[in-house]
């Protein structure tokens, strides 16, 4: 297969278009890959007055017609009318006229989203450390890379942090080569580490062998080995999750309760917090080029419990492709979670540099997270009984899903998988995930452009919670068959695509004004032109009102409405940069929507 025809030259000839080559935005925003045949095809365009609309086959023919209202958009200070369009149309090309205003072309295609869901998987495999990125493997040759820290034996940080406490360091030396580095840094964060894979397996688990899960669907080294492409690339940042967790018998520092200084504990089954460097990197900087000091830093709880849980997940998929991977995972989740148990209160936060804090003080969800995957997994009696003794137990996981927030990711493996975990404990779960799908569908139905969201302000990584909303969405559909659950997958999706008040599509390659400069290392383009621009099917963070601490967002605070509140600026790294957690539910909710086209 040719790199052509596996990533699809209309991405291709997207992405390599300059900046000067992009259109002015359009007044009528859609979804700038493509609508499904069978499935919504739904319009924004801001407008101040009603409009009368026609939609038109490449021919000139008119296919279907009607009228709009505009109502106000708080969000970003538009006036928007609405159109759906909810009948089979013909794969082909189509544009949409709305009073004297012709639309750009408009794609339908029996699967519109497959390709992207290619691409979505290929920025893991260049995320990468620890092997070279080959040009046979990526979709174009500027592409590839050498390895980045090839061999990396790290040590425990030692010295003075931001808050002025003194680390001793420790004479460990751990090898923690591969896994993926996270976003446009190169850090290696188990805690974010844990929600990516989740989310990648889950999407494997839910989709019972569809078309996307199979070996030589992606481009990776490991393709024809008779495993499942995803589960390949998963499984690569599992086996780096694995080397984070530490061995019996290890005396390692932590933080003492006053926080003033530190005191040593035994730190075997607990999982370092992350790797990464003692200062923040160069930007943008080859991986060639980067030898920075680099360290361990110190174990936390959550870390702890996202190993137990995504080891306990991985232990049930690979159970009968790998039975000996299957039992190393299986061993260190038990591990993970006994020591967790152990030391229930070893918090981190931000008070290292050169890398992100992915502070957490409540780790009551992560225990409940990893609790269900072990029952799950196991049926492990004491698993089940922290499940029916947990907060979340009774009232239900809350809805939100995020690194922070993972009692969801809990509820949704026990209504995805099967189980011996008792039903009523699964039913509470049931009836609080639809009751968050319900508001999600509320929240769709108030916003003029569309999507489940609530309106106010947007949030650093925006555009990745939205989707993490449709994983919520798309399980409730699972559940249910209701169809209005898959149309508000679309709805999100449609948004990052273009559907949106800047007419603009947040993934890289996709769509006639994508994403091109993103905040990242080594994709650098928009800061120095001999880096390479990003590959296709990369995430931007998306609009962010709040966090708004870079030099690029700085400038437009109290200037911009929240939907607004977005530069394609690899300054701006609280509104552009790119990572595995958002990037990880643009594969489930691309895999989820190819995986049930045509239904109704």
């Amino acid at each position: 297969m040719t790199i052509g025809a596996r990533w699809g030259m209309a991405a291709l000839a997207t992405l390599l278009l300059g900046a000067t080559d992009e259109p002015a935005a359009s007044p009528i925003r859609f979804d700038q890959v493509g609508f499904e045949a069978d499935g919504p095809k739904r319009f924004a365009i801001e407008t101040t007055a009603p409009v009368d609309w026609t939609l038109r086959t490449e021919a000139g023919d008119a296919v279907a017609n009607g009228s709009a209202k505009p109502v106000p958009d708080a969000g970003s200070d538009q006036s928007v009318a609405t159109v759906t369009i909810d009948r089979h149309l013909a794969p082909g090309r189509y544009t949409l006229a709305a009073n004297g205003v012709v639309s750009r072309p408009i794609i339908v295609a029996e699967r519109p989203f497959a390709a992207l869901f290619r691409d979505a998987m290929s920025f893991f495999y260049q995320q990468r450390a620890g092997i070279p990125i080959l040009a046979a493997h990526v979709q174009r040759p500027d592409l590839a890379r050498p390895a980045g820290h090839s061999h990396e034996v790290a040590t425990c940080f030692t010295g003075t942090d931001t808050l002025g406490v003194v680390w001793p360091g420790c004479n460990a030396k751990v090898d923690v080569t591969g896994g993926w580095y996270d976003a446009g840094d190169r850090g290696k964060y188990v805690v974010n580490a844990g929600i990516s894979v989740w989310t990648l397996l889950n999407a494997y688990e839910r989709a019972h062998g569809g078309a996307l899960m199979h070996d030589g669907v992606l481009a990776l080294p490991e393709a024809g080995n008779a495993v499942p492409d995803l589960l390949d690339e998963a499984r690569y940042e599992i086996d780096w999750m694995l080397r984070m967790q530490i061995p019996a018998g290890t005396r390692v520092a932590v933080l003492a309760a006053d926080g003033r200084g530190t005191r040593m504990i035994e730190g075997g089954g607990l999982a370092w917090h992350k790797v990464a460097d003692t200062h923040w990197a160069a930007l943008p900087l080859r991986v060639e080029d980067d030898h920075a000091t680099r360290a361990l830093y110190p174990p936390s709880t959550a870390a702890t419990l996202n190993l137990a849980a995504v080891a306990a997940q991985a232990a049930r998929i690979w159970r009968t492709i790998d039975p000996a991977f299957a039992r190393r995972c299986l061993d260190a989740a038990i591990r993970a979670y006994a020591a967790a148990a152990r030391e229930p209160a070893l918090f981190a936060d931000a008070r290292f540099t050169g890398s992100g804090g992915y502070g957490d003080r409540t780790v009551a969800d992560e225990a409940y997270w990893a609790a269900a995957e072990l029952a799950i997994t196991t049926g492990d009696a004491n698993a089940v009984a922290a499940l029916s003794q947990s907060p979340f137990g009774a009232r239900g996981a809350p809805g939100a899903i995020g690194w922070g927030d993972t009692a969801t990711l809990g509820a949704i493996s026990l209504l995805s998988v099967r189980s011996n975990v008792p039903a009523d404990l699964i039913a509470v779960q049931r009836r609080a995930l639809l009751a968050g799908a319900d508001r999600l569908l509320a929240d769709d139905a108030a916003q003029p452009y569309r999507f489940p969201a609530a309106s106010g302000d947007t949030q650093w990584g925006s555009n990745g919670a939205l989707l993490d909303r449709a994983v919520l969405l798309g399980t409730a559909y699972d559940l249910t068959g209701r169809v209005e659950y898959r149309t508000a997958v679309t709805d999100a999706l449609d948004y990052v695509l273009g559907r949106n008040p800047l007419d603009r599509s947040y993934v890289s390659g996709y769509g006639v004004r994508p994403m091109r400069n993103p905040h990242h290392r080594f994709w650098g383009h928009g800061i120095d032109p001999s880096f390479p621009l990003p590959p296709p099917g990369v995430l931007s963070g998306g609009p962010n009102s709040v966090a708004m601490t870079d030099p690029v967002a700085a400038a437009m605070k109290g200037r911009c409405r929240p939907l607004t509140c977005w530069s394609d600026d690899a300054r701006a790294f609280t509104q552009n940069e790119v990572a595995i957690n958002w990037n990880a539910p643009l594969v489930w909710v691309a895999a989820f929507l190819d995986d049930t086209r045509g239904r109704r």
